[in-house]
């Protein structure tokens, strides 16, 4: 599988409506530990064919990451049946993320 990029237009049909497990890393580009963040999430979507893996830019979807009270990034939401179901802050380890799975 390949890292999705998720913005205001297609987030309710890739992520809320996914029949798949979705991981959602909040970031934006001027961010280092975004940076940090991004190799760990290619990681984790050329690894899994079960999970949808993707980023949104919170510069460009400012609206979504009020949404859903983003305050700090990055941000790893794990999206289950349209519901975030695990939220990580900072910079998140692909074994912490896989764990919540």
């Amino acid at each position: 599988m390949y890292l999705r990029k998720f913005t205001q237009d297609n987030f309710e049909n890739e992520v809320l409506k996914a029949e798949k497990t979705v991981i959602v890393d909040f970031f934006a580009t001027w961010c280092g530990p975004c940076k940090m963040q991004s190799p760990i999430m290619d990681e984790i979507a050329g690894s899994r064919n079960d999970l949808i893996v993707g980023k949104i830019d919170v510069d460009e979807n400012r609206d979504l990451a009020i949404k859903y009270g983003v305050m700090s990034i990055p941000t790893i939401m794990v999206f289950k049946n349209g519901e975030a179901k695990n939220v990580f802050i900072g910079l998140t380890s692909k074994e912490d993320i896989l764990e919540a799975v």
